[in-house]
């Protein structure tokens, strides 16, 4: 749940012009510590409001006293990835057999804390678990930034000081209350943390303790996430027992211009365009206004949407976020995937696929690093070799033609 999410600079020439841009930006801030790592000087201008913010000078000194800047989040911030990827990307990686096996395991695991989470705020186990697979893989993706030191930095150099300033402050009153422990305080670079990646903000307004034992706690307490993040979607407006969609067929000719998850209307109003479920039946009549999403165009998957799909869409706003959550529930319900298939002739690859082009690549000679089923930038470059060498188009993206060229030899 972090804001504005993008990788880090790549290549060479690139990575020069990030640190420009680090240094460009640095106007926002006084020269006294626009270029230097040290955040001292920063951090004494930051002082009177923080304490106004109820840090105490004993929390300061102790996590502030000898900060040092890590850049590399700038370099997040300021710039967004050089490779796009595609929502059937996406999708295959987000939602696959592995990670809904996983969630069915946790369902089991969790339920009786999901089924009281679900009696007092209203949401139903399946979504919360969703949220939780697609925000950390059910606690093994955390993010490796200490917290402190990420925010810190971008609450003196680079864009929005004062939104990640805020965030700072809220990340030392979570320490001062002892609901981490500090060595564990680790998230992503923009300071999004635990089970269900929480922004600290976030955190202080709706976190819970769901296990009883007097402290919020994201990081080792799975039943503390599970309870917040059913607190966070019911505050969303999530309205219990309403879907959060459902997968529609479009006639031919529909217009898409202006449509779209806000411009939502009656079912009955799309029913008399000619919209019906995939399987040719009659719209429900009990999903209220809806709005159409499209995020592949008219030839792909299409889904009206309800208010409960907005409240996925707060989590991370985006809307592929906010679908692969959806789907990744219906899935753990028992459903299965999209009945449209996504238009292209290179599907994506699954979390094992990836895994398994990653391993080959490797038997070829290619140092990509960790077979970690993460496809960064040393995959693609071996990916784009071996295009070339196969007669491919060199794009480096993975999909199911490299996937079966490289296993025919």
């Amino acid at each position: 749940m972090t804001p504005s999410q993008s990788n880090p600079c790549t290549g060479a020439w690139v990575r020069t012009a990030c640190m420009s841009a680090v240094l460009a930006f640095s106007w926002l801030a006084p020269s006294a510590w626009a270029q230097s790592t040290d955040l001292s000087a920063c951090m004494a201008e930051l002082r009177p409001a923080a304490r106004t913010g109820k840090v105490s000078d004993a929390t300061w000194a102790r996590h502030t006293a000898g900060l040092q800047a890590d850049f590399s989040v700038i370099e997040k911030l300021n710039f967004q990835p050089e490779f796009r990827t595609a929502i059937w990307d996406y999708m295959s990686a987000l939602v696959d057999e592995e990670r809904v096996a996983d969630g069915q395991a946790r369902l089991t695991e969790h339920r009786q804390a999901l089924e009281r989470a679900e009696q007092r705020f209203g949401v139903d186990a399946a979504t919360v678990v969703a949220v939780w697979g697609v925000e950390s893989n059910f606690g093994q993706t955390f993010g490796k930034y200490p917290l402190v030191q990420a925010l810190g930095t971008l609450a003196c150099h680079g864009r929005r000081q004062s939104y990640f300033r805020g965030e700072f402050f809220s990340a030392l009153r979570i320490l001062q209350a002892g609901h981490i422990a500090p060595e564990r305080f680790v998230g992503s670079w923009a300071g999004a943390f635990g089970h269900t990646q929480f922004m600290p903000s976030t955190f202080e307004r709706l976190a819970v303790d769901f296990d009883g034992d007097g402290r919020a706690d994201l990081m080792d307490s799975s039943v503390d996430a599970l309870g917040s993040t059913a607190n966070f979607l019911a505050r969303a407006g999530w309205q219990s027992g309403l879907p959060w969609g459902i997968e529609v067929k479009l006639p031919a000719g529909i217009s898409l211009a202006g449509e779209g998850r806000r411009a939502k209307r009656p079912v009955a109003d799309w029913a008399a365009r000619g919209v019906r479920r995939v399987d040719g039946s009659a719209l429900p009549a009990n999903l209220g206004s809806v709005g159409l999403l499209t995020l592949a165009g008219a030839n792909g998957p299409a889904f009206l949407v309800t208010r409960n799909f907005d409240a996925l869409y707060s989590y991370n706003a985006a809307e592929s976020y906010g679908l692969a959550i959806a789907h990744l529930s219906d899935r753990l319900r028992g459903a299965g995937p999209f009945a449209t298939p996504w238009p292209t002739d290179d599907a994506g690859l699954s979390r094992a696929e990836r895994r398994e082009l990653q391993g080959m690549l490797v038997m070829r000679g290619h140092d990509i690093g960790p077979i970690d089923g993460m496809l960064g930038d040393k995959s693609r470059e071996a990916i784009r070799a071996e295009q070339k060498r196969l007669g491919l188009d060199a794009t480096g993206r993975g999909g199911q033609k490299i996937l079966k060229a490289l296993r025919g030899g």
